[in-house]
């Protein structure tokens, strides 16, 4: 039987039907619309709908069809199901006789969607945070043992100045730190509960609504039954925050690939996560670096896809908010899958030290550092600049480094330039220079390490506090 039949004369035309079913989807949220379907009968029996006995009958095929569903996947593939609503309702049904119909007193399957949406993503984020902890933690162990290896950093992929290792990891681990407290942020405001809303109006029995919300998990119940039917912003926000994280690593894959190049050689490709090439027997190719970035597209490709159906829709629901699932699933899932993938990569992965630090002390990288030396003698930034520059282009038409002029050379540009000047020079001193919050001097980013694993607890704790 449809779950809205009564109405219509004819039958829809097969072709239809198929195109507009979305069980083959929709299935991934069996185990919340039993959840669901379950607060609901409580809440019915307490209005006095259902007895206690048909309340029973009710939780018991409820369990009966989760059971089903775990323990043979061939119990999925219904042919007639329209959606997973009317999947629990037929099999319920079937197993407990027309009692199974009175479950959908006083609810629609506005509401039903809306819950189910929202105790699905809450899982998805309650995984995702806990999974970003573990990927966290791996970049700031390998800060940390990286102890004082120096690297170039790049800006507009030049070199610029040197900083430790550890500094540019710590870069990746605030991204992605930020990026598990945009998740707690988006998990608090869809953690609202829709039951008791009814097709847009509000439901009709007594039901107790922040009862349905406690025994669910949720704050408390949605405020206002239109928006909470129509409301999809929760899964926009989880999808663009999932767009962010997959730009945080698309960037830190593209860096990766950039660094395991024979140009630059600080990066050691794993074998595990690598493939090779069925022409250039040499070739060992970063796969799985080169599908993070693609994969990132992909996530914010469905973001755009859920912006542009939601951004034309009047109030209440409309079938259109059907087309916000598959975007969903697959942002989820393919973002579940890759961050274990990635933290796999980080512990197999082999930086190149020796590498690293002997690129830290060339290429003008204390040109700063030669700057300030002359700013701590009053003069001023721009004339010091302007006077560093001039040595730099002196360096390169000598084919040497800043530390390789002589003092007579030096004070043709400022006669403030005194022996004392190459002891700021050094890789050392440089990076001792950068001594603020935030900045690369060894005892800041040692600091900084405190401070991220402090952080990174924080965020595992609470995901699993929510599990």
């Amino acid at each position: 039987m449809k779950m809205w039949s009564g109405r219509f004369r004819q039958p829809l035309d097969p072709g239809f039907e198929r195109w507009q079913r979305s069980f083959d989807f929709d299935r991934r949220l069996l185990t919340h619309e039993l959840a669901a379907s379950s607060a609901h009968a409580r809440a019915l029996a307490n209005a006095g709908i259902v007895s206690s006995s048909e309340l029973i009958s009710i939780l018991q095929g409820l369990e009966r069809i989760a059971e089903q569903a775990a323990g043979s996947p061939a119990f999925l593939e219904d042919s007639e199901a329209e959606d997973v609503h009317h999947f629990v309702e037929k099999n319920l049904v079937n197993l407990i006789g027309d009692t199974g119909y009175k479950l959908h007193s006083g609810r629609s399957r506005n509401e039903q969607i809306a819950t189910d949406l929202r105790l699905y993503i809450r899982v998805c984020i309650d995984q995702l945070r806990a999974e970003l902890a573990e990927f966290l933690a791996l970049l700031v162990d390998r800060a940390e043992r990286s102890g004082n290896t120096a690297m170039p950093a790049y800006t507009h992929l030049q070199r610029a100045e040197p900083v430790l290792m550890s500094h540019w990891l710590l870069a990746y681990a605030e991204m992605f730190i930020r990026d598990a407290d945009r998740l707690a942020d988006c998990r608090k405001r869809l953690n609202f509960c829709p039951l008791g809303s009814g097709a847009v109006a509000g439901t009709t029995p007594p039901l107790d609504r922040r009862g349905m919300a406690i025994d669910l998990g949720f704050d408390a119940p949605t405020f206002n039954s239109i928006d909470a039917t129509s409301d999809r912003d929760f899964v926009l926000e989880f999808v663009n925050a999932l767009s962010m994280i997959g730009l945080h690593l698309s960037r830190w894959a593209e860096e990766m690939i950039i660094f395991s190049s024979r140009e630059f050689d600080f990066v050691h490709l794993p074998e595990a996560y690598s493939t090779g090439s069925s022409a250039m027997p040499q070739k060992k190719n970063p796969d799985l670096l080169e599908l993070t970035r693609g994969k990132a597209a992909r996530i914010i490709g469905a973001a755009t896809t859920l912006a542009i159906t939601l951004k034309g829709l009047p109030l209440a629901y409309n079938k259109d908010l059907q087309e916000t699932q598959e975007p969903l699933f697959d942002a989820a899932e393919t973002m579940l899958a890759l961050i274990p993938l990635v933290t796999n990569w980080m512990k197999a992965v082999k930086f190149n030290l020796d590498r690293m630090q002997e690129a830290a002390r060339s290429g003008f990288m204390n040109a700063w550092a030669a700057a300030t030396y002359l700013v701590q003698r009053g003069v001023p930034f721009r004339l010091a600049h302007e006077q560093i520059g001039k040595a730099v282009q002196l360096c390169l038409e000598k084919g040497c480094e800043l530390q390789d002029l002589s003092v007579q050379e030096l004070r043709q540009l400022n006669p403030l330039f005194d022996e004392d000047f190459y002891s700021c020079l050094d890789l050392a001193s440089v990076l001792a220079l950068h001594d603020v919050p935030g900045g690369t001097a060894p005892a800041q980013v040692r600091r900084a390490i405190a401070d991220a694993k402090r952080r990174i607890d924080f965020i595992r704790e609470e995901a699993h506090a929510h599990a």
